[in-house]
């Protein structure tokens, strides 16, 4: 990124800076505990799947430059088919940071006890998952779901997306066959039409649609009139604990690489094209949307409002198995 791209005065120096500077950084959960600066590693392992934002950021390698401004050096941990077993990985030990997936299922995993928080969170426009089936399938309207069958991933964007759908529709979710499925089973499972429908996220529905012949049945953009779900970065409670400067570069590195994407889209569409090996007209589809991204802090209280909203709804559909206060999950700055 060129700090002529940057507001006028700002330059990738004062971004960093700025998000380094401040507060100390309080976990929530830990009543009364505020952590002073901290750092016990010079080293961070970033989790990555194809066509996420750290998936472009490796690609670029802008993102080390920045970070390494500090003495901090990254590992890259991946890639990741999806959120949860990244997750398992920063869980586990072997990651530090997740790969910046939906925040449904990391909220599920905190329920269950994962020792995470979220360090910031971020907003997508336009919304580009969808429920799709094939072309000559029957299947056009969310209606014709009824009586078959729509790989979902377990308390992620795609089961989220199927129950939004079919509410909205009048539809008992009894009505509809859930099988859920990872992508890299559930991309398989519809290609040979194991399945009638699948509800999925970019690159992997733009992806099915040029490949396997498919067509938006529900279209989370254009259908659903509000938001339920956000993409999420979090890491391990500990490391936050320990590491507060490194949580605070990596946000500030996180924000400058979504910038650059927002305003080079073409470019970062080619650096994922490159790395998912997918076709032309896939990456064109993908450059078409234009995609911008909106990051929001865990002291933003407006958004943090919003979340809350979103994980009540998913909690009472049982989407989410309880409900959750997700102000004791949030590193705050």
């Amino acid at each position: 990124m060129n700090d002529q791209h940057l507001p006028r005065g700002l330059t990738r120096r004062h971004l960093l800076q700025a998000a380094l500077s401040g507060a100390a950084i309080a976990v929530a959960g830990l009543p009364g505990a505020a952590l002073a600066r901290s750092r016990n590693t010079d080293t961070v392992r970033l989790a990555w799947g194809r066509g996420g934002l750290p998936g472009i950021a490796r690609a670029r390698g802008e993102f080390e430059k920045i970070l390494a401004r500090d003495g901090i050096k990254v590992q890259w941990v991946g890639p990741f088919p999806n959120h949860a077993p990244s997750l398992q990985a920063v869980t586990g030990g072997s990651a530090d940071f997740g790969f910046g997936g939906s925040t449904t299922p990391a909220l599920a995993a905190m329920i269950a006890g994962s020792p995470l928080v979220f360090t910031q969170f971020a907003v997508v426009e336009p919304r580009s998952t969808a429920i799709i089936a094939k072309d000559g399938s029957g299947i056009d309207k969310v209606t014709d779901l009824v009586g078959k069958s729509v790989a979902v991933n377990r308390s992620g964007l795609g089961e989220f997306l199927l129950v939004a759908a079919l509410e909205k529709h009048g539809i008992d979710r009894s009505k509809v066959k859930f099988v859920y499925l990872n992508p890299p089973d559930a991309g398989p499972a519809f290609a040979q039409g194991k399945v009638d429908a699948w509800s999925m996220w970019s690159p992997g529905v733009d992806i099915a649609r040029v490949e396997y012949k498919a067509h938006d049945v529900f279209f989370e953009g254009r259908d659903l009139e509000f938001l339920i779900d956000f993409n999420s970065y979090v890491t391990h409670r500990k490391f936050a604990e320990e590491n507060a400067d490194i949580v605070r570069a990596v946000n500030a590195a996180y924000r400058a690489e979504g910038l650059w994407i927002t305003q080079n889209t073409a470019e970062a569409e080619l650096l994922v094209q490159k790395d998912a090996g997918y076709s032309d007209p896939v990456r064109d589809s993908l450059v078409k949307l234009k995609r911008r991204w909106e990051f929001h802090g865990a002291d933003d209280s407006k958004f943090i409002a919003t979340f809350q909203k979103a994980a009540d709804w998913l909690s009472e559909r049982k989407i989410l198995p309880q409900k959750v206060q997700v102000s004791d999950y949030i590193v705050r700055t």
